[in-house]
């Protein structure tokens, strides 16, 4: 392989093992969130829940219809998150402690960066909501 191909190719290699520290990561999350609420948060009607665990978002992507409702549920045991979305239409949550919620509803098509307001940076804890038109 020439060496200007060798990186994508390492890349591919090592992307597999990230999806699947972060699904690994992500189905913890979800076991927490049944230890806690007796439920999948699948089961959860009125929105589309985010997790929030070891300074993860999950998922870290999701699609949604105008009009969804998103709750973010803080599944941690010690740690409080946020929820800021990056362009600034709405103000920062509060801390979320272990067991809280926050919900916001998505009305406007397009893409939605967010972060956790005390742990992007160091973290690197960030997400996406897409509003399908």
């Amino acid at each position: 392989m020439k060496p200007q191909h060798l990186l994508p190719a390492l890349l591919l290699l090592a992307a597999p093992a990230w999806a699947e520290d972060t699904a690994a990561l992500c189905a913890e999350a979800e076991e927490r969130y049944v230890e806690l609420f007796g439920q999948p948060s699948s089961a959860v009607e009125d929105a589309d829940v985010v997790l929030m665990y070891k300074y993860t978002f999950c998922p870290a992507e999701l699609t949604v219809k105008p009009g969804t409702t998103v709750r973010w549920v803080n599944v941690d045991k010690r740690t409080s998150h946020s929820v800021l979305l990056k362009d600034g239409s709405e103000p920062e949550s509060d801390r979320l402690f272990p067991e809280e919620t926050v919900d916001l509803t998505f009305l406007i098509p397009g893409p939605q960066d967010y972060l956790c307001g005390p742990h992007w940076e160091t973290q690197n804890m960030i997400g996406m909501i897409t509003v399908e038109p």
